[in-house]
């Protein structure tokens, strides 16, 4: 489980394609702190360390992961947002994210209010009915909470603070961002569907 509270902007160093693709990753955390086997969530999702050494780990990514995120995406050099498992007694500062992204949704209009950036994002239809007004969202592993919706189009605002703490101050429209949509909101609608 993780917070959608980013702590480090990590980069791609090598993409290999075996059996999964298997990526390295270069960090600031202190690996001699990480064990093999340890989830790392990854632009929201969450993979295994199965490698590691100073200033770097590598994940295995199946080919599920890339069909149903923006791996597929992924190139040398690129930057991405990066979180370490909840540990029992962190502080939950975002929302409770589970790493498994539900989709992709696309960057369609951005524009710059106050010191902060209005971001709108359009989702898959399917998933669009789970996205609400002030509800959490998890986009590239940022807990963000929703402004508005309107059918699935829906929009956020970044603060300066997360702009120079993620990679959401690089984002641009046209963007593919990982979609997890809140939990709670799988389960309430799951129950008025059954209910």
């Amino acid at each position: 489980m993780f917070t959608g509270i980013i702590t480090d902007i990590g980069e791609v160093q090598a993409l290999e394609q075996r059996g999964d693709l298997r990526a390295r990753i270069g960090t600031r955390y202190d690996m001699d702190g990480v064990d093999l086997g340890a989830s790392i969530a990854c632009d929201g999702v969450c993979l295994t360390v199965v490698a590691k050494g100073a200033g770097w780990f590598d994940v295995d990514v199946s080919a599920e992961t890339v069909s149903k995120t923006n791996l597929g995406g992924w190139a040398e050099g690129r930057k991405l947002n990066l979180e370490r498992a909840l540990k029992v007694g962190d502080e939950l500062g975002g929302h409770i994210v589970s790493g498994h992204v539900d989709g992709v949704a696309e960057i369609v209009a951005m524009s710059e209010e106050g010191d902060s950036t209005r971001i709108t994002l359009r989702a898959p239809e399917a998933l669009a009915r789970y996205i609400a007004p002030k509800g959490s969202v998890a986009l590239n592993g940022t807990s963000l909470t929703v402004n508005e919706v309107e059918g699935c189009d829906f929009g956020i605002n970044v603060i300066p603070h997360t702009q120079d703490m993620t990679t959401w101050g690089a984002a641009k429209v046209g963007d593919r961002v990982n979609l997890e949509i809140d939990t709670l909101a799988r389960y309430v609608a799951r129950l008025r569907d059954f209910g």
